[in-house]
This record gives structure tokens, C-alpha cells and sequence, in this order.
């Protein structure tokens, strides 16, 4: 328990230098705004070029993967959908209640958390390839659709609907078209192409986007603790839509006219999303890996450990980026990292292995 606490350290430390830099109003008022933007739009993706040039893509065809892989894809298709039937979210906002279903802290929790109970952090490297080319691709679609970004006729699908549905041509256009103007999935994919190519940045080059890399975690976090200190606006969100450069001005007409929903519903929704992503993605991982796939027992421990893992940072700056309601995705980030601190550890004790 204790090296699991000294794992945990550096998220707290940063979150709450967040927290007391909010407090104090040193950055000003659209800190939180900024530092999101710069999160979003450079430091993570210098961060993914970096990482997914640098890897071999076969590396995640095996089956520990596929155990882990079955845990995501049905805990993040549980998020997406009792977050419409029974909060009555529309599309963007359900994408983002399944990525903090789902979506694992995999590199700055991921990998101390590896290395202190396995011993090894190669299963989280495949984990981070996952999530960057397989599922970060797919919310970011349904975002990208959910708020009708890029196209000027509104959030076609967040809340209630009143702006108007984007035609078939409409949404294949901004699909096709996604890529080049969401950064996420361009640095992901440029670094596909110079994985395969065997390219490799001159060393200024890649000295330069290691630094911006290293950036995206510790920036994203502060940005989460100066989120804590934020009143929600008419709207429900902890920063104005505008604040985010992918959510238009006033393209949001639907998210003015959302019912007014109560602290009961907002906290059941919270504790649906960590119930899933602390329970029940590591639960799954292990029937699909114990008996269906028989994995050794250190190979089981590592995809029940990395599943168990709490929801990423990343969520909240999604939905901050995209202008949308950020509490649902802030609380459930913090309160799953609180709770998965008991479950790593019992995964540990079930499984046979000890924190060294």
C-alpha cells in the first residue's frame, strides 16, 4: 500500500497546486480555458507523435490485449449507454460518460504502478497504443459529432436537440475531414506513418517534442485542480463553452435550454461511471482472461491490474475542449483515482503479488 501511495503522490501534489493556484486567482480567469487549449492542442500531441513513432504497432496483438481490450469495449459501451437511457445525455456527453467509464490512466498511473507490482511496464505500453489509435479515435468522433463542430450548425446532438440535425453529406464530410482538424488524431496518425516508414525526427526535432510532451501530464493536471474551484455557469459547465476553441461561439444554442439537473442525478452519475471503470472493467478483464483465455497468472495480473486503473485526465480535457459540461468528467476522474487505490491493492492481494 505504501508504494502505491508514493504512486499516487505526484497526482495529488500537482491537482492541488491546481486548487490553490485557482484559489489564489494568480493565472486570472481563463486559466483553466488556456492551459486546457494548450493541453489539447500541443503538449498531447507532441506527446502521442513521440510515443507512437517510437513503438512497434504489431506489439498489441496478443492475448492479454484481447482480455483487456473485451473490459474497455464493454464498460465504455455500458458508459455510453446508461448515460442516455438513464440521464438522458445526448451523444457528445455520452461519449465522454464512456471514456471515464473505460478509458485507463495508463501512462502517468499506468506505468509507476507497473513497474512497483510487475515489475515490467511493457503491457502498459500496449494498453497507451490501444487507447491512442483504437478508442481515442472513436470518442473523438462521437464528440465530434455529438456537438456538430466545424460546421456551423450547432450542437446538433447535446441536450435537447434544438439545433438542427447536420445532413448525411454534412456529417461523412466532417468525418472524413476529422483528422486533419482535431490535433489528437493527427499526431496519432503521423506517428502511425513514421512508425511504419521507420522515420525518425532530427534530434532537435524530437529533443523539442519530448519537452512539449512532457508537458501534457503535469499541465493537464493543474488544469483539473484549477477546475475545482470553477461555479457552474448557466449552461452546467465549470468554464464557458466558448473558452474552447473546437466549440464555436454560440453553436450551443441546445445546452442553454438543458433542464436544470439535481445534485442526486449528477452524483448518481458520477458513481455509475467510477462504479464501472473501478469494478467492473477490471471484473470483466479477468473472466474474459481466467476462464476463457486461461493467461498465466502474471500476465492475468497485469490486465486485471491495468483495468483496474482510474479514469484518465484526458476526459475532462475532452470535454472542457468541446465546450461541454466538465463536472461529470472532473469528479469521476478524481473520485475513481481515490477509489482505485483500494481496488489496485486488492487486485494485488487477490492475485498473488505484492508491491515491492
Amino acid at each position: 500500500m505504501h508504494a502505491l501511495l508514493s504512486v499516487f503522490a505526484p497526482i495529488w501534489t500537482l491537482t492541488a497546486i491546481g486548487y490553490a493556484t485557482g484559489r489564489s486567482g494568480l493565472l486570472g480567469r481563463q486559466a483553466e480555458a488556456a492551459l486546457g487549449r494548450f493541453v489539447f492542442h500541443v503538449a498531447m500531441p507532441a506527446a502521442l507523435f513521440t510515443m507512437v513513432s517510437g513503438a512497434r504497432l504489431d506489439s498489441f496483438a496478443n492475448p492479454s490485449m484481447v482480455a483487456f481490450a473485451a473490459g474497455t469495449a464493454l464498460v465504455c459501451g455500458l458508459g455510453f449507454l446508461t448515460a442516455g437511457r438513464l440521464f438522458g445525455r445526448g451523444t457528445a456527453d455520452r461519449a465522454i460518460s464512456s471514456m471515464t467509464s473505460g478509458y485507463v490512466n495508463s501512462a502517468n498511473l499506468g506505468i509507476p504502478v507497473a513497474v512497483q507490482v510487475l515489475g515490467d511496464a511493457s503491457f502498459v505500453a500496449q494498453i497507451i497504443l490501444f487507447q491512442v489509435l483504437l478508442v481515442s479515435p472513436v470518442i473523438l468522433t462521437l464528440l465530434d459529432s455529438g456537438t456538430g463542430t466545424g460546421t456551423g450548425t450547432g450542437a446538433a446532438e447535446s441536450g435537447t436537440g434544438a439545433g438542427a440535425r447536420p445532413g448525411r453529406a454534412v456529417v461523412l464530410r466532417r468525418m472524413l475531414t476529422m483528422p486533419v482538424r482535431n490535433p489528437i488524431i493527427m499526431a496519432s496518425l503521423l506517428g502511425v506513418a513514421a512508425s511504419a516508414l521507420g522515420l525518425r525526427l532530427p534530434h532537435a526535432l524530437a529533443h523539442s517534442c519530448d519537452l512539449l510532451g512532457a508537458a501534457a501530464v503535469p499541465t493537464a493536471l493543474i488544469t483539473l485542480g484549477l477546475s475545482l474551484n470553477a461555479r457552474p455557469d448557466e449552461g452546467g459547465s465549470t468554464a464557458p463553452a466558448r473558452s474552447s476553441v473546437l466549440a464555436k461561439g454560440p453553436e450551443h444554442p441546445a445546452r442553454a435550454d438543458r433542464p436544470t439537473r439535481t445534485k442526486r442525478a449528477e452524483r448518481a452519475e458520477v458513481a455509475l461511471a467510477v462504479a464501472l471503470k473501478t469494478l467492473a472493467q477490471p471484473l470483466i478483464a479477468f473472466a474474459v482472461g481466467g476462464p476463457l483465455l486461461r493467461l498465466p497468472e502474471h500476465q492475468l495480473l497485469a490486465v486485471v491490474l491495468c483495468s483496474a486503473l482510474p479514469a484518465a485526465q484526458n476526459a475532462f480535457i475532452y470535454s472542457q475542449q468541446y465546450g461541454l459540461d466538465t463536472r461529470p468528467a472532473r469528479n469521476a476522474v478524481v473520485a475513481s483515482t481515490v477509489v482505485s487505490m483500494a481496488t489496485l491493492s486488492l487486485a494485488t492481494w487477490a492475485l498473488g503479488a505484492a508491491p515491492s
